[in-house]
């Protein structure tokens, strides 16, 4: 089975999301490609050898010679241009965050409930080894009953004033796009869906985030802290640490471990590091993606599953009163 994608737009993320790893993936073929202006995007396929430039986003999504689409867009973007895809009988890849709100998320789930077609949302350290590891880890006992979870990501971006991240007309803010990842994290290692209890933001532009941190707990009788920080001044932090009444599990940037990582478990008076190994995050993920196209299993980051991340950004955003993202 050959895929063959269009993408929409030449976004700073989609060589190392799609291009480079479909370098290395054979059922996967790179054939179109429209952006905002089209030198853009005869510049960009020429640099990756795509076949066909379109004119415009509709243009792609109406080639009939595509199985699937990609979408590196603006946030704001994601819904119209999924509900397209999915009409025009096309598989979809989308950036996370996957919407602007859990209500254009649901939208988008029951689009493609209905196309039965794979739409998939990018979170793609959710297919490495390292995080299957992690969340085994706790799964296995070995860590005890779950107590506590602290997750957090930092990296600077609020010296850019043109980023789209610094603007709430483009669904920004450091929660939909670095807070996120976090928020992902506790989910999947406590295994549950969280309640929020308590958040703080700083803002910098009328209602963008800068930094937000939110206090959360599970059903299971876990608690959870999550942390985002994207001022100028942030260092760069990826980290999730898991204490349980056994033992503790730390883990070193799970965001991307093929830069570099660990994962270390502290239980039973031993302390070990695991190492996994350092292909890219984006390969496994473009590989799950092919293989749930294939008919295999569906992906771990489904629009069901995107549905429960955003209704837990929504609920950060509203226990630190700010408005959600996509509201006029």
């Amino acid at each position: 089975l050959m895929i063959r994608i269009g993408t929409l737009g030449a976004a700073r993320i989609t060589p190392r999301a799609l291009m480079y790893p479909a370098v290395d993936e054979p059922r996967v073929h790179v054939a179109a490609v429209a952006a905002r202006d089209r030198q853009r995007a005869e510049d960009f396929a020429r640099q990756f050898n795509i076949g066909r430039v379109h004119d415009d986003y509709a243009d792609v999504i109406a080639d009939d010679s595509l199985d699937a689409i990609y979408i590196p867009l603006p946030i704001t973007a994601h819904r119209q241009w999924t509900l397209a895809a999915l009409a025009a009988g096309k598989h979809v890849l989308c950036e996370k965050s996957f919407a602007s709100n859990a209500a254009e998320a649901q939208e988008m789930a029951d689009a493609a409930r209905s196309s039965k077609l794979t739409v998939m949302d990018a979170f793609h350290y959710r297919y490495h080894p390292m995080f299957h590891r992690a969340v085994a880890i706790c799964r296995s006992g070995e860590l005890g009953d779950i107590q506590r979870i602290e997750a957090r990501f930092h990296a600077p971006v609020a010296s850019r004033t043109e980023d789209i991240r610094m603007h709430y007309e483009t669904a920004g803010g450091v929660t939909m796009d670095i807070g996120c990842y976090p928020v992902s994290w506790v989910r999947h290692l406590a295994g549950e869906e969280p309640e929020v209890t308590s958040a703080e933001a700083i803002t910098g532009p009328p209602d963008v985030d800068l930094y937000l941190t939110a206090d959360m707990k599970f059903q299971g009788g876990a608690v959870a802290t999550i942390y985002g920080d994207m001022r100028a001044d942030a260092g760069f932090t990826a980290t999730a640490t898991v204490t349980g009444d056994k033992g503790t599990m730390t883990l070193q940037n799970p965001l991307v471990p093929q830069v570099g990582h660990a994962l270390t478990v502290t239980a039973g008076g031993h302390n070990r590091t695991e190492q996994f190994d350092r292909r890219s995050t984006y390969g496994y993920q473009l590989d799950a993606f092919c293989d749930a196209v294939a008919g295999g299993p569906r992906p771990l980051t489904d629009a069901d599953e995107a549905v429960n991340q955003m209704k837990a950004i929504d609920a950060c955003y509203l226990a630190a009163g700010l408005r959600l993202r996509g509201e006029n």
